[in-house]
């Protein structure tokens, strides 16, 4: 609940107040109170009004305490007695986001300070999102505050106009399909599923939906999310283990989802020229329809993974199609075009794992278990970690 609100709390502060340091340590103080109160006082009946207010008191405080200057203490002064106007909690939530990609900030630093602020995940996490040093994201993080501050985010903080929104909004997306990727597969964990983060990166995106009912990036985003979360039941055994699409048991997956999903990608390609997520939700849209594996439409597959690339090149989509052309052209096919991604992958436990799947599949089961293993050692998520170590063990016991 508390991870749920904060994000809501934070860009209701800033859009008040402003100063986005200060009001994130504000809001991290009234976190702990609550972790600290509600389990012997009890969850007030609201939850978010209750943090707001709080920490807009945090706030204030130490405004007061910082503004030392005559000037200052009157601003703190005039704001300190007044409260928080308690907006939608999604109107808050997406002033934040927007905020958080203000142009002034370069594209990596907009996706690090989202993830961090609005997403909650932790440094490591966006790491391994971005596939580079943790440092690099602590350095980005840090930097992107300071030109917030540099830029003025120490005043009122007002949702952008019609054209200064478009500008602002591939970012937005980028950061919402990366919190989803995050929840639907945890980077690290002893859960696969962090299914709360996977909601919010959803409930998010309806409602950039709800402001741009007909972009066509926004709709494919969304449908994209709701056909890949459909299968989130299915992916996990009694135990959490890691259960992998061809052996999962498709009756458990959420129909009313991909109906839905299914209904917007149609609607997304409709509306313009298909972009990398109307691409993305369609080849989403074929495996999710399919019966089951045997009568997956991978030609079909292969062929939107090519336009894909054609317009937006990236190190998975690239796996991806690797894994597309294997199931049309054969594992041989796939091992050959595999080679030249590996400096794409430095660092990647996925790459080893298609190579060990791709080898399994030619019968090398020996080079197959030694793949596994190299993949297992590398991923930090528990569950993926113990399936490749099963995977490795029963081909060379």
């Amino acid at each position: 609940m508390l991870r749920l609100h904060a994000p809501q709390v934070l860009g209701a502060l800033v859009r008040r107040y402003g100063h986005f340091d200060t009001a994130e340590d504000a809001v991290q103080e009234a976190l702990l109170a609550a972790a600290a109160q509600w389990p012997e006082d009890g969850v007030p009946g609201n939850p978010r009004g209750w943090l707001i207010r709080v920490a807009a008191r945090r706030l204030t405080d130490a405004l007061r305490a910082e503004e030392a200057r005559a000037r200052r203490e009157k601003t703190a002064l005039r704001l300190a007695p007044r409260e928080v106007r308690a907006a939608p909690a999604d109107d808050d939530t997406l002033t934040l986001l927007f905020l958080c990609c203000d142009p002034v900030l370069p594209p990596a630093g907009r996706i690090a300070l989202t993830l961090r602020a609005v997403g909650g995940l932790t440094t490591a996490e966006i790491a391994r999102a971005f596939l580079v040093p943790e440092a690099t994201v602590a350095q980005r993080i840090s930097r992107a505050k300071a030109k917030l501050r540099a830029a003025g985010a120490d005043h009122p903080f007002h949702p952008p106009g019609p054209a200064d929104r478009d500008a602002r909004l591939a970012s937005v997306l980028q950061v919402l399909y990366l919190i989803f990727n995050e929840g639907y597969t945890a980077t690290s964990g002893p859960a696969l599923h962090r299914a709360g983060l996977a909601r919010e990166a959803i409930r998010l995106t309806r409602a950039a939906r709800r402001l741009l009912p007909r972009d066509g990036a926004v709709t494919g985003l969304l449908a994209l999310m709701l056909l890949t979360e459909a299968r989130s039941a299915a992916r996990t055994g009694p135990d959490g283990e890691l259960v992998p699409l061809d052996e999962q048991d498709r009756t458990r997956w959420d129909r009313a989802a991909i109906a839905e999903g299914t209904a917007l990608v149609e609607e997304a390609l409709a509306e313009g020229p298909p972009g990398p997520y109307q691409l993305q939700a369609a080849i989403a849209a074929l495996h999710d329809e399919a019966p089951g594996p045997d009568t997956t439409d991978w030609p079909q597959i292969l062929a939107l993974y090519d336009v894909l690339l054609t317009k937006a090149p990236d190190p998975m989509a690239e796996l991806g199609r690797v894994v597309a052309l294997a199931m049309v052209e054969g594992p041989e096919a796939g091992l050959t075009a595999l080679g030249a991604l590996e400096p794409r992958f430095p660092e990647s436990h996925r790459l080893p794992a298609v190579r060990a799947h791709l080898l399994e599949r030619t019968g090398a089961h020996r080079a197959a278990a030694d793949a596994y293993r190299a993949a297992a050692r590398t991923t930090q998520s528990l569950p993926e970690r113990r399936y490749l170590q099963t995977r490795a063990a029963r081909l060379d016991p």
